[in-house]
């Protein structure tokens, strides 16, 4: 596979969210006898070489996320953005691949394109959303320089990575797999999936 950004390329799957209107942990349901972050890490190990689970202080201990190396968030309060920063404080000078845990539908083809396509001249890369053209922050490739830009939007009260990406100089991809980055957010949107809340 044709990597395009010069320095390493790490993989980071974000599994630190609260999941409040799933009302159960995201990253725990069940879908082929794996869980979604199982799949997530997996997934993206078929890309990279070093993958590692984003999570909170208190999911250290959590029976699910201890099966994998973990990078535990450094911020407080400020979403998803907070899993971005500290794995770019961990390793400044690496590009993050960075997924959801919530995308049933990611497939190989989707992560294969994004890093094949990655602008090596830009700090971020992303697929534009097939409902409304905007970027799909959480699954992405954030450069290191991505780190100043994301610091300045946080001091100006913009905690959105969606939000950074529409401001910034995204390269911006057509999705090979338009259904790939549909995510999960609440038990109405497992209707018509194999996708359980419990094993």
């Amino acid at each position: 596979m044709r990597v395009t950004v010069p320095e390493p390329l790490r993989g980071l799957v974000l599994a630190g969210g609260k999941s409040r209107r799933m009302g159960s942990d995201k990253a725990a349901l069940q879908s082929g006898g794996q869980t979604q972050l199982s799949r997530a890490v997996r997934l993206l190990k078929n890309h990279v070489d070093e993958v590692f689970v984003s999570t909170r202080a208190e999911q250290v201990e959590d029976p699910l996320r201890s099966n994998f190396e973990q990078i535990v968030d450094r911020y407080d309060g400020i979403g998803p953005i907070a899993g971005i920063l500290s794995a770019m404080d961990t390793s400044p000078d690496s590009s993050w691949i960075v997924l959801a845990c919530d995308l049933p539908n990611i497939d190989d083809a989707t992560v294969e394109y994004l890093i094949e396509n990655a602008d090596a001249e830009r700090p971020f890369t992303a697929y534009r959303s097939v409902n409304d053209d905007l970027p799909e922050p959480l699954c992405a490739i954030y450069r290191p320089e991505s780190r100043r830009l994301i610091g300045q939007y946080i001091a100006d009260g913009i905690v959105c990575p969606r939000k950074m990406l529409i401001n910034s100089p995204a390269c911006l991809l057509e999705q090979p797999n338009p259904g790939a980055l549909h995510n999960i957010n609440s038990p109405e949107d497992l209707d018509g999936t194999d996708i359980n809340l419990t094993s």
